[in-house]
């Protein structure tokens, strides 16, 4: 018995559109990150990209629980003397760039190196109900509905 391991031939992706709306971040981050990678398919093999293609939309209305809309800090360095640089979820989340914070969700779930990278290509989060990816017709992915916890309050 030989162990299956998908060709690039016989990798079909698919694309969903997820509504973040009210929905936990962790909780949304770490069910993209398993659609991203392929794990929920039966051909996943770890070192091809697998998955499907993710687009989040009203990714500003996404939920924080407790206090880490003011207590989970992003740090970043300038490259300068004394050029540490910081800011919390709540600030960027009431930014330019509110689609930031879950990009980053996802990207820490997923594996670093070339293939973590080419993985992350395959979201696309918008701060607004718009995106310009109606042409690929996205099928509806409802996870607040997967688990009552997702969606609270």
């Amino acid at each position: 018995m030989k162990t299956y391991t998908a060709k690039p031939a016989d990798i079909e992706k698919k694309w969903y559109l997820v509504d973040a709306e009210g929905v936990t971040l962790g909780r949304l981050a770490s069910q993209i990150a398993i659609r991203l990678r392929g794990k929920h398919k039966p051909m996943f093999t770890p070192h091809m990209d697998c998955g499907d293609n993710i687009i989040v939309i009203n990714a500003e209305k996404i939920r924080l629980t407790g206090r880490k809309r003011d207590q989970d800090i992003f740090y970043w360095h300038t490259g300068h003397p004394g050029g540490i640089k910081q800011r919390s979820k709540g600030q960027i989340l009431d930014g330019d760039h509110p689609e930031r914070v879950i990009e980053k969700a996802v990207e820490r779930m997923l594996p670093k190196g070339p293939l973590g990278r080419q993985v992350a290509k395959n979201l696309r989060v918008f701060a607004g109900t718009e995106h310009d990816h109606e042409a690929q017709k996205p099928e509806i992915w409802d996870v607040a509905a997967m688990n009552e916890k997702n969606k609270r309050g």
